[in-house]
């Protein structure tokens, strides 16, 4: 992991939903090109299983928090922790989600508060919190979007509406902060093999010819897929890439 490049050495990167899938894939890929990682995640086993991995990928600096990203306070409690730790802040990783399949009528005003709290005011908060850091450091922000933002999906309303609205979010910021030298920018995923999809369900009653719309004709794409990519953008390397919506999603939205 890591191919040997060291394009965040003296880096600071703190990254949201670290404990499994693309989270995880991330931050051991940042910490193998020599980036000090802040890693949130809800789940404490989850932090310790990708603590783990980076200390037997080689090593890497790695600390973690267990965080609720969808609590303000805690985000901007996490960001803060992230400077007085490590002393700046140069990647801020907005990777946490998650995703659940239903029929609209079905959906609760609990789970849809859920879903945008962990989606959407997440994603906000972290970066309202970093900004005044990343100006500093001049850095960068990476959002995790998901072609379920750039399209709709039966069964999934709730959930597109905040990739969606990280598609957004990714493309106001850049604009307000277009005279400054943060970046910032989203990739939108297809189809990974995580936790996230290895447990998703959709109801029984499904109508899969709504569903095949959106599911592509080369099965899913792995963590790694999408750790790559973020390390590209993150890294200085992608000096030219601004208010990117980035799809890897084996040509989903293509057509």
């Amino acid at each position: 992991m890591g191919d040997g490049l060291r394009r965040f050495e003296d880096k600071v990167a703190l990254i949201t939903g670290a404990g499994s899938g693309i989270g995880r894939a991330t931050a051991a890929r940042l910490a193998a090109e020599g980036a000090k990682v802040l890693a949130l995640d809800i789940s404490e086993a989850g932090l310790v299983g990708t603590a783990e991995l980076v200390s037997a990928e080689g090593g890497g600096t790695i600390e973690t928090l267990v965080t609720d990203v969808s609590d303000p306070d805690a985000c901007r409690s996490a960001v803060q922790t992230a400077v007085d730790t490590f002393g700046r802040l140069d990647v801020l990783g907005n990777v946490a989600g998650i995703a659940r399949g239903e029929h609209v009528t079905d959906t609760t005003v609990e789970g849809y508060r859920k879903m945008f709290g962990v989606n959407t005011d997440g994603p906000f908060f972290m970066s309202q919190a970093a900004i005044p850091h990343l100006i500093e450091s001049d850095g960068n922000i990476v959002n995790i979007a998901s072609n379920a933002g750039l399209m709709g999906g039966a069964y999934t309303v709730v959930y597109c509406m905040t990739k969606g609205a990280v598609v957004q979010l990714t493309r106001a910021l850049a604009m307000e902060l277009a005279k400054t030298k943060v970046r910032v920018n989203a990739i939108a995923p297809g189809g990974i093999e995580s936790s996230l999809t290895k447990g998703y369900e959709m109801p029984p009653d499904v109508d899969f010819d709504l569903v095949q719309r959106y599911m592509g004709f080369r099965g899913m794409g792995s963590p790694d897929d999408i750790a790559v990519l973020f390390a590209l953008v993150a890294s200085d390397e992608g000096r030219n890439i601004h208010g990117a919506i980035l799809s890897s999603d084996l040509g989903i939205t293509t057509g």
